[in-house]
């Protein structure tokens, strides 16, 4: 069978078994989870935030609704006169995620392999299992679809229409962009995304290395230009709204923490148990964490190399953010399979495959001990979310040194020599 009619077989595949999660009754205590929908990106939040909208109240004045007004302008419509259609809506917009993604991946292995070529020549003689081939440019394009598509985090957070839909679409084109060297479209998306979630703010390092070449001063223009579309962005949501109002019910409810419903992140546990007089020193110290404490030395490491940059920071965002979900999770998990030349040196695939199923198993169980049979507590359920957490981290920091000893032997040879002499064993 061609790859075009297996892409396409993946798309209808993907799209029915959507459609059949957001319609299935079994399918709803799943898409209800507090693991797939939060306070900032449940679908009940948006309902309200456009009915407060339509009927004259500003949205924002209580603790309820955290999306922009873009977005509650944009699927007012929708929402209020055809409510059939927004199931159909957001599986559209899920489906053109993973066509963007697949794109991407395409022109980004086309990219590296021409690279490879001009590289050839000083590579090492017993590199050839670690190169790229002519049949990778469609075949992992093909698995990162595939991982997209079929991923159970994905599909459950399409169901339960979150907003991770839309971060995920933005992201998507923002590296789409990255990949094809549209500055000011990528731009753009970037500060849409930053206005929704702040985060995506860091994605701000592979743009300037991608788009400045090593010039300060093109590197301090782009941030600036950043900052024009941003303030644009924020006069766009203040022309709708008619007051600045949304900018703490969006950005500051992000950064203030202020609704401690449990979720698959660190923040939730760690605020409801400490002393009040401690919170600024830890919000400040937890808020650090996912943003730029780990962006200088990962920029200096990854200077080379923008777009694992870029998911890397997109992996550490959706581990450490105030209001993580299992939407944002599926979006790095897909693009996994673009570093598949990598994958030989990943020394714990086993073991974080174990941690995640596992973790993803027993949050469900430990959420009913704890929430209705009353026979567990906090502790158990954020024990299962820190191991969940801890496992994401193995698998990011296996992939950055799995990097690094693919870069090691395609130039240095697989094979150990000890005092010049062929020690007969191979690095794995």
């Amino acid at each position: 069978m061609k790859m075009q009619m297996k892409v396409l077989l993946l798309f209808i595949g993907g799209g029915i078994l959507r459609y059949l999660f957001s319609t299935s009754r079994i399918a709803k205590p799943f898409i209800e989870r507090n693991e797939i929908s939060t306070p900032l990106n449940a679908f009940k939040r948006v309902q309200e935030g456009i009915y407060l909208h339509k009927n004259g109240i500003d949205p924002y004045t209580g603790d309820i609704v955290h999306e922009t007004p873009v977005v509650l302008l944009a699927l007012g419509n929708i929402v209020t006169k055809a409510p059939e259609l927004v199931p159909l809506l957001y599986i559209f917009l899920d489906l053109f995620t993973a066509f963007i993604l697949y794109n991407a991946s395409k022109n980004y292995i086309r990219k590296k392999y021409l690279e490879q070529l001009e590289e050839e020549s000083k590579y090492a003689p017993d590199a050839d299992e670690l190169k790229l081939h002519l049949q990778d440019e469609e075949l992992i394009p093909f698995y990162v679809l595939l991982a997209y598509l079929f991923n159970p985090m994905s599909v459950l957070s399409c169901s339960a229409l979150t907003s991770a839909v839309f971060s995920n679409l933005l992201l998507a084109l923002t590296l789409w962009c990255l990949n094809k060297h549209l500055f000011l479209p990528c731009l753009v998306l970037l500060s849409l995304e930053t206005m929704r979630n702040l985060y995506p703010i860091v994605l701000l390092s592979p743009i300037i290395m991608v788009f400045a070449n090593r010039s300060k001063y093109k590197a301090i223009g782009i941030v600036l230009l950043f900052g024009i579309f941003f303030f644009g962005v924020m006069l766009l949501n203040y022309s709708i709204m008619k007051s600045w109002n949304f900018l703490d019910g969006t950005l500051g409810f992000i950064f203030f923490y202020r609704d401690l419903q449990p979720n698959i992140g660190l923040f939730w546990y760690f605020f409801t148990e400490m002393f009040e007089h401690f919170r600024i020193m830890f919000l400040i110290t937890f808020q650090m964490n996912a943003t730029v404490l780990y962006l200088i030395p990962l920029t200096m490491k990854m200077r080379k190399e923008p777009f694992l940059l870029a998911t890397i920071l997109i992996a550490l965002i959706s581990i450490f953010r105030s209001y993580p979900c299992l939407g944002d999770v599926g979006l790095y998990l897909a693009l996994l399979p673009l570093w598949r030349t990598c994958w030989k040196f990943m020394a714990h695939k086993f073991l974080v495959f174990c941690m995640v199923l596992v973790t993803l198993s027993l949050l469900p169980a430990l959420w009913y001990l704890w929430i209705h049979a009353g026979s567990a507590n906090a502790n158990f359920y954020f024990g299962v979310t820190l191991a969940l957490s801890s496992g994401q981290i193995f698998l990011i920091t296996d992939l950055l040194f799995a990097y690094v000893k693919r870069q090691f032997c395609l130039y240095n040879g697989q094979d150990v020599y000890i005092d010049g002499v062929e020690a007969n064993i191979k690095l794995e």
